[in-house]
């Protein structure tokens, strides 16, 4: 029986390989974007270090991709070897760690083959026996549902999409309650899974998941078997199950992806665990910030510029990525100067867009937006159909303006 709770440290969607909204890293070589993520993971490792983990988590996606780069890869084994240096680490493997080819190694697998003192790779769905300073814990491993894998023994023949959506849910939650009727009730437990839950907010991972996601109910994760849900996928930190038992928690990614997470904090979980009583606190990372910046200078006729400007010294911009979003008129967009716009950004740490949305009027007499884009024939047309031109008069008129045309442009049609 443990004697005072174990000290978990949770993490996940590590995603080192992510380079967008980044610069060449001039001490590195390396972009600084994916700089920004490996300097998370070291923060996580110290603080495990400073605050005397037992165990740490991470619930899946190590890497951008399955085949990350061998750079990559030596970041991350790097850290994660002085993590196990602290506390035995569980790494799960997540969707963007899985090959496309199924006999292909999960980017992860190293660890297992090699293996690594104190880390246990979670490639199975499987029940784990780990030893901590201050006691034994269970650590359950469901990682990413493959279909092949989980309805490989399943007569599917026959079924559309949405039947096998809902065979492969069920084929989850029998799995999950399997494992939940293995447990030993006298010993702490944790399920950790990289997999969506019914009801959570969604991030940016939407739009870089891989395949289908099956998503599985609060109902089947709130098993009072286990002690602490880690949760791995969704980017935005949550928790689904809030004060109740188990916690039921994602821990987020580390670092922003997108401006979809402009305003998600990003962290991970420190969580006192024991049996029927856990804790838990959610610790913020001084992620890299990103700033959208709206600008309305459609009525700043006399100087739009001071209109931008303006609303970007209101801001905060120091080493942020950053976006301008400027809503104009025909008139004022013309009168913008880009450079002191550009020049009044230098602050920031990248540049990521500054676009001018321009506002037309709706030209209710031509039935038409843009006029502008109209070809000379076409525009005249709209004209004497406004203008309620009887059908021989507009036939007539539309043939003298074909021969003017012509005139106009010899040569061409």
């Amino acid at each position: 029986m443990v004697s005072e709770p174990v000290r978990l440290l949770h993490f996940a969607d590590v995603h080192i390989g992510m380079e967008n909204y980044g610069t060449v890293d001039p001490a590195t070589g390396a972009s600084s974007r994916v700089m920004d993520f490996l300097r998370r993971l070291t923060e996580i490792v110290e603080y495990a270090e400073q605050n005397d983990a037992d165990l740490a988590i991470f619930a899946g996606d190590a890497f951008k991709s399955s085949n990350p780069n061998p750079t990559y890869q030596r970041e991350f084994a790097r850290r994660i070897k002085r993590l196990a240096g602290q506390c035995p680490v569980v790494l799960l493997v997540g969707n963007h760690d899985i090959p496309a080819v199924s006999q292909r190694a999960s980017s992860v697998e190293i660890f297992h083959t090699l293996a690594v003192d104190h880390v246990t790779v979670g490639r199975s769905d499987e029940i784990h026996l780990i030893e901590t300073k201050r006691g034994p814990v269970q650590v359950a491993t469901v990682p990413y549902p493959v279909r092949q894998r989980l309805l490989a023994d399943v007569n599917n023949r026959g079924l559309n999409l949405g039947d096998l959506d809902m065979l492969l849910r069920e084929q989850v939650g029998v799995l999950l309650r399997d494992m939940a009727s293995q447990i030993d009730t006298s010993i702490p437990a944790v399920l950790t899974g990289h997999f969506t839950v019914q009801g959570a907010q969604l991030g940016s991972e939407r739009g870089i998941m891989l395949g289908r996601d099956v998503a599985v109910t609060v109902g089947t994760l709130a098993d009072p078997a286990w002690d602490y849900v880690a949760l791995g996928h969704i980017h935005h930190f949550q928790d689904l199950n809030p004060g109740q038992q188990p916690p039921i928690v994602y821990a987020g990614s580390i670092e922003r992806i997108d401006f979809g997470e402009e305003s998600s904090p990003k962290g991970f979980c420190w969580v006192n665990l024991e049996r029927g009583a856990t804790s838990y606190q959610f610790v913020e990372l001084a992620a890299r910030p990103f700033v959208t910046i709206k600008v309305d200078a459609r009525d700043a006729h006399r100087d739009p510029t001071q209109a931008v400007l303006k609303a970007i010294h209101k801001r905060d911009l120091k080493d942020a990525v950053v976006r301008v979003l400027i809503a104009t008129s025909p008139e004022t967009d013309t009168l913008i100067n880009q450079r002191e716009v550009e020049t009044a950004l230098s602050d920031a740490a990248f540049i990521a867009a500054i676009q001018r949305e321009v506002d037309y009027p709706v030209r209710a007499r031509l039935g038409v937006d843009r006029p502008e884009g109209l070809a000379p024939a076409e525009l005249l047309e709209r004209y004497l159909v406004s203008k309620d031109t009887s059908p021989e008069r507009l036939a007539l008129l539309k043939e003298y303006a074909e021969m003017l045309f012509a005139e106009a442009a010899p040569g061409l049609d």
